[in-house]
């Protein structure tokens, strides 16, 4: 979704300024009034330097409302419907919200200065963006504990938890010098370690080899050894292609394993719907706080292109598809001249036009002979 913010002088008459914009614009827009409050503006100098601070809490709104929305896509995974469905700014769809904004001067008072009120705005959006940031590392990681404590449920003979698999009458216990020892080994290498597995090192208890189970991949085999030639015993069949199991028989490991797996699950599923719910409450808290900023960008703005005292008339404009360079053509051709020589065929090079020559080197595409701002939305990002 694309939205345009445009102000142009009103001349006295704002209610005739948005319905001339709005007529001329019936066929190819939606046009809506974007009402801006009056502020407390202070001296233009500090206007100039608010402009350029503005440009960038809007990128820094920007994506943040772009990194809550790719969060949500994460969590939802799909399962839950279209996205849209779960993002609303004051208990509005984006839409709605954008195309009947009104400011909220219960919490950015207009007789604030437009500093105090700016960063008002950047500190809500840098404290959310922190919160959220925080709370998704530690689900991240709880995530990660889950995965892998699932991962040591799966998996072939050489990798996954043995307990469960290797019972107690498998393993010689209580013993002062001897243990057992569990191994991995290749299908295709049953015969060869029947055959070499006695002569590995010295100290090997003979024909104590015994299978357990064997998936697709593997066989698990336990044999038993004298205690002193356990890392001896475990280099040597490694060089053989067997893969010696870290395993020490204990006959609770296996409630435990069951414990931390349902435990670390619930909580991994506790965490992510609070993530899910403060995800959407902060996605409406961060949407509408970038829609003021661009509101204090049109005004700031105005003030500085029109002048004082504020006369202008702002709208928001919602192209009707593949329209959007004629609502262009439109705007340009009924507000040209207040760009003098850059809007259409006035000559004359009077100060108003060197500024305006001045504004247009900045960013020659994207200048327009009026105040002109752009919101793009989407919520299935790629």
């Amino acid at each position: 979704m694309k939205y345009t913010f445009i102000s142009v002088p009103a001349l006295g008459d704002k209610q005739n300024t948005f319905l001339n914009i709005k007529g001329k614009l019936a066929e190819y827009a939606q046009t809506s009034k974007f009402v801006i409050p009056e502020f407390k503006i202070g001296t233009l100098d500090a206007l100039v330097l608010l402009s350029d601070e503005l440009v960038k809490f809007d990128t820094v709104s920007e994506q943040s409302v772009n990194k809550l929305v790719d969060m949500l896509n994460t969590l939802l995974k799909g399962e839950q419907g279209n996205i849209q469905d779960h993002l609303f700014v004051n208990d509005k769809t984006v839409d709605q919200y954008i195309t009947g904004f009104q400011w909220n001067s219960m919490k950015y008072r207009t007789d604030k200065s437009l500093q105090e009120t700016t960063a008002t705005l950047n500190q809500e959006v840098t404290t959310i963006d922190n919160i959220m940031k925080n709370k998704l590392n530690l689900y991240t990681q709880n995530k990660n504990v889950l995965q892998t404590l699932q991962r040591k449920q799966t998996g072939n003979l050489s990798v996954r938890n043995l307990n469960g698999i290797v019972k107690k009458q498998h393993c010689v216990l209580n013993s002062e010098f001897l243990t057992t020892m569990v191994v991995a080994v290749p299908k295709s290498l049953y015969k060869h370690w029947n055959n070499k597995y006695e002569t590995l090192t010295e100290m090997i208890v003979p024909r104590s080899s015994v299978m357990i189970t064997e998936d697709e991949e593997y066989g698990l085999f336990t044999v038993t050894v004298f205690q002193r030639v356990i890392d001896e015993f475990a280099h040597k069949a490694r060089e053989e292609k067997f893969i010696p199991r870290d395993f020490k028989y204990d006959e609770d490991a296996l409630q435990t394993q069951k414990r931390e797996l349902e435990e670390a699950t619930s909580t991994e599923k506790e965490q992510q719907a609070e993530l899910i719910r403060l995800t959407k409450t902060n996605f409406g808290e961060i949407f509408a706080s970038w829609v003021h900023i661009k509101a204090l960008r049109v005004f700031v703005e105005s003030v500085l292109r029109y002048g004082l005292p504020p006369d202008f008339t702002s709208v928001t404009i919602s192209p009707k598809p593949k329209l959007e360079k004629k609502v262009d053509e439109i705007m340009v051709a009924q507000y040209g001249r207040l760009g003098g020589i850059h809007g259409q065929t006035n000559k004359n090079e009077n100060h108003e036009e060197l500024l305006d020559h001045e504004l247009q080197s900045v960013n020659d595409s994207s200048y327009r002979p009026y105040v002109q701002f752009e919101l793009e939305f989407d919520y299935e990002r790629r």
